[in-house]
């Protein structure tokens, strides 16, 4: 045996597991198909945003929270209907998480070093009855340090376990099999591929430079999904969504193909619920790409004005931030893959973020004085930058001009002027009274009655063409692919089971690959803030079962 376990892809939920393995004494090659540069995988470009459950941040700000609540909206979100089925292990995955988010998630992070931004930002807000879709409460934290801070701790641990010499990278190493002996997996053979020093994320030759083979008593599989291969996306693309889109940008590097779905299912792993998925509806076009068809989402607040591609309103309760695949599907059922914001420049100043760790350079500097400043008005730097240079922005200081830069930018007729300023007119007319028949204004009125929305994020509501808020601003919007809900499927041991629902033998699996649990722990939608935890969550309880296993 050339190790005691071999973990197949080196994002957080490999570092987890590798750390865990470690800790258990045992030996371990971690693969990857791409260079060092990119350890950490997607978690390293994340915003870091984690779901904790009646936490010390969540009570400061004035939120209770409960585990029962958490349930009642993981449930209500999930619409778990397969559960004699493909929903039977995740449904229990599900328990199980919000246990850990209730319970141990934040004390063994915090004993690690993580930290955590004190504002609780309010994702998935819903917008139906209570046992529906979306969070009751704001739950989502930012680490301290994004991204980069989340993975720095499992990095260490690893790094250190190499130094003593119980881990061995193994970068550059493209698994094509897991290899089977006596119906039992005992290792893996692939293709070494030649040096590569592109930047992270960048794509990197796929130029093969010898075969290897390596055996080991378990094989734990922590490879991530199919965001990055649109053309897989689109062949698991389920018909509720409606037509797949035309066009899309990548929210991950090109490297998130899904390869090792169907490597795993070829050696008798199941692979359960790949028609769900989680893409967003928000994607603009990075000015500044890193990796092919680069997107970034933007976190918007609730205020915004969202129309579809032909200039009509999308229907209550699709407010941005509420229902991502509501939205998504209403988009698709359109006949076009794209959508626009309308918005004015102090909406922008205070509901603006964007997701990832680049272009959020105080948080993940941990710059208290630049976080401090995002209270003091104006739009962040990167939001600026975007304003500026990204080609999804339109901003004129009137509506029709607004109106021709839309049309130019969509590169066609389809947004009537006449139409578009009747609509904001009739939505501004409701802005004269305290109360309204508009439920998106009813939504950001009191969405302000939380501290944390009125303090950062949630703009003082006003007029849409009042000039005093001006200029305007349109915004593009495109789907950005991102997270497989589906996976392999995994018992709480995270051991892949077959298609009869037995074990198969030397396999386990973690992360996205495992729908981040049991081949789907999020059913239909996610509550936002759950898949990196989902990766250390689904890592660490692989590193645990196999290194008891493995003996």
């Amino acid at each position: 045996m050339d190790a005691d376990v071999i973990v197949v892809g080196a994002g957080l939920a490999g570092l987890a597991a590798t750390a865990e393995l470690a800790d258990a004494g045992k030996k371990v090659l971690l693969l990857d198909q791409e260079p060092e540069a990119s350890l950490g995988g997607q978690a390293y470009w994340s915003f870091g945003g984690l779901m904790f459950v009646d936490s010390p941040e969540q009570r400061r700000m004035g939120i209770k929270d409960s585990h029962d609540l958490a349930l009642q909206d993981w449930l209500g979100s999930a619409g778990f209907d397969r559960l004699d089925d493909e929903d039977v292990w995740a449904r229990q995955w599900a328990d199980a998480y919000v246990d850990f988010a209730a319970g141990e998630k934040r004390p063994w992070l915090h004993a690690q070093g993580v930290r955590f931004f004190p504002v609780v930002g309010w994702a998935e807000r819903g917008g139906y009855t209570a046992d529906g879709h979306g969070n009751s409460v704001p739950r989502f934290h930012i680490t301290w340090g994004t991204g980069p801070g989340l993975v720095a701790p499992f990095e260490r641990r690893v790094r250190e376990a190499v130094a003593d010499g119980l881990v061995e990278f193994r970068f550059r190493h493209r698994v094509d099999e897991l290899t089977v002996t006596g119906g039992v997996v005992d290792g893996v053979s692939g293709k070494v591929l030649e040096p590569s020093d592109v930047a992270r994320g960048a794509s990197s030759s796929r130029v093969e430079v010898e075969d290897f083979a390596l055996t080991a008593q378990a094989v734990i599989v922590t490879s991530g999904g199919i965001g990055g291969n649109h053309d897989l996306v689109r062949s698991s693309w389920p018909q509720r969504l409606g037509k797949p889109p035309t066009e899309m940008i990548s929210g991950v590097p090109a490297h998130v193909d899904g390869r090792m779905l169907g490597i795993t299912e070829a050696a008798g792993g199941r692979y359960v619920n790949r028609d769900r998925m989680w893409h967003y509806t928000e994607g603009i076009r990075n000015w500044d790409p890193i990796w092919p068809m680069h997107g970034i989402r933007i976190l918007p607040g609730p205020s915004s004005l969202w129309f579809d591609a032909t200039g009509k309103r999308l229907p209550v309760p699709l407010f941005p931030g509420f229902d991502t695949l509501g939205t998504l599907e209403h988009i698709m059922k359109t006949g076009y893959d794209y959508s626009w914001f309308v918005l004015t420049q102090k909406i922008i100043e205070k509901e603006f973020a964007l997701s990832g760790q680049e272009q959020n350079p105080d948080l993940t500097g941990k710059d208290i004085r630049g976080v401090l400043g995002r209270a003091r008005g104006g739009a962040t730097a990167p939001v600026q930058a975007f304003m500026d240079k990204g080609a999804d922005f339109v901003v004129r200081d009137n509506l029709a001009d607004l109106v021709r830069g839309m049309n130019e930018v969509a590169g066609s007729d389809l947004i009537e002027y006449a139409e578009l300023e009747r609509q904001i007119l009739a939505r501004d007319r409701e802005m004269d009274n305290t109360f309204t028949k508009d439920l998106q204004i009813t939504a950001l009125r009191g969405a302000r009655n939380y501290r944390g929305d009125k303090l950062i994020r949630v703009a003082p509501p006003h007029k849409i063409l009042d000039p005093k808020a001006g200029p305007l601003i349109a915004v593009k919007l495109n789907i950005l692919t991102r997270k497989s809900l589906g996976g392999l499927q995994t018992d709480l041991d995270a051991r892949v089971l077959r298609a009869d629902g037995t074990p198969l033998p030397g396999v386990y699996a973690a992360g996205e690959v495992s729908g981040f649990g049991g081949g789907g722990i999020h059913g239909y939608r996610s509550l936002e803030g759950t898949f990196l935890g989902g990766c250390l969550f689904t890592g660490r309880t692989a590193g645990r079962a196999a290194a008891k296993a493995v003996g």
